[in-house]
């Protein structure tokens, strides 16, 4: 490793050439979306973004004869090891060329970032926490990822385990193009269930999406506790995601499940951008002009491709149809009216149920992300 040059990025030059290093691995990707610059730079914005109110995270670049190499972020979360009595930290961001030696220098950079920090354990690709994107893609290589997932090169994989990381947890992304047979099938249900347990389905208000993320994030935090992986979300970081994502949601696209005036469920999709920023190669202005925004939003309105990324119900109401009947509202009013079809993740590959569940309404799973794991207790062990 002798003439691989790791440092940390402590400047708005090196930040930036940071986040333009992709550039170079997916050249030849067809299926790769570059992603927009501007909003790279706000997720890495120390002052900005909500993580760092109670984490914190170093980035570092490799360099080999003085050209940049690869990349990789690491990440310190108490909030996670205090809720799961761990003592882990991540790795994130994770691009390097298909050498061997750039990866484990690269990795024992993060893992002596966590090692100074009192962590022993290693977890990634996980983006500060897997509230964000997560998760190294490990088959479906030839389809683009969709908005706010995980796309990166076959060799990656090779890579890391040969760094002597093993598997920690897979996760799931299905697709669905045809909701005919699930839409007769979630109706019989949703009619039997409603006699029982009287529900209702409402849009989610944008008009005052600052108090419905403070619903949604009381929903999610409930029903996702349990699940491998989880943190909750902070109010500042449901916040700053409700800003991010504002521009992109549209109302049949996010319901609401209340008994009574209290919200017991929820579905969010977003129309996938990915379609669009495919072609915008990171930028949204051209010639000073805010051509790819207009793009962007013009796409919203007629979007033929989303992905459903979230679905919760809290515990208490888990059996008693919520989670079909927000997955019909959401079939009836998007795919069925609009013709829409896409992607639903990502779900763990132990949660039995809503996999099961998934299959019988006639999803396909076509993609498969890996979390892995290796103990950083000893140094110089890559």
């Amino acid at each position: 490793m002798s003439d691989i040059e790791i440092s940390e990025v402590n400047s708005r030059r090196e930040r930036s050439a940071f986040i333009k290093f992709p550039w170079q691995i997916y050249t030849n990707d067809p299926a790769w979306v570059p992603p927009l610059i501007i909003e790279r730079k706000a997720f890495l914005n120390r002052k900005r973004h909500p993580f760092f109110r109670h984490g914190d995270a170093a980035l570092f670049l490799a360099r080999k004869s003085g050209e940049i190499v690869g990349r990789i972020m690491a990440s310190d979360d108490p909030n996670y090891n205090s809720l799961h009595q761990s003592n882990v930290g991540c790795f994130g961001l994770f691009e390097s060329i298909d050498a061997r030696d750039v990866a484990a220098a690269l990795f024992e950079a993060a893992a002596n970032w966590l090692r100074a920090k009192g962590r022993t354990e290693m977890i990634g690709p996980i983006d500060y926490s897997t509230n964000y994107v997560c998760g190294l893609l490990i088959d479906g290589f030839q389809f683009p990822p969709t908005i706010l997932t995980a796309h990166n090169p076959r060799y990656y994989r090779h890579l890391i385990e040969s760094c002597r990381f093993i598997k920690a947890k897979d996760w799931y992304a299905w697709w669905f193009a045809d909701p005919a047979k699930a839409v007769v099938h979630l109706r019989r249900l949703a009619t039997r269930f409603n006699r029982r347990c009287p529900a209702t389905i409402r849009t989610a208000n944008l008009k005052n999406l600052r108090d419905e993320s403070r619903r949604l994030r009381e929903i999610y935090n409930q029903a996702w506790e349990k699940n491998w992986g989880f943190v909750p979300f902070t109010e500042p970081e449901i916040e700053f995601m409700t800003k991010e994502l504002k521009p992109m949601l549209v109302p049949e696209f996010a319901w609401i499940a209340e008994i009574g005036n209290e919200p017991v469920g929820f579905i969010l999709c977003l129309p996938d951008i990915n379609v669009v920023l495919h072609d915008l190669n990171g930028r949204l202005a051209r010639f000073g002009l805010p051509i790819g925004l207009i793009k962007l939003l013009r796409y919203k309105k007629r979007a033929q491709k989303g992905r459903l990324i979230a679905l919760g119900v809290i515990k208490k109401y888990r059996r008693a149809g919520i989670a079909e009947m927000l997955v019909l509202r959401v079939m009836e009013e998007t795919m069925i009216k609009r013709g829409i079809s896409g992607e639903l993740s990502m779900t763990l590959e132990d949660n039995f149920m809503i996999n099961r569940f998934l299959e019988a309404i006639g999803a396909h799973r076509y993609k498969t992300f890996r979390i892995y794991s290796k103990s950083i207790a000893r140094a110089g062990a890559m």
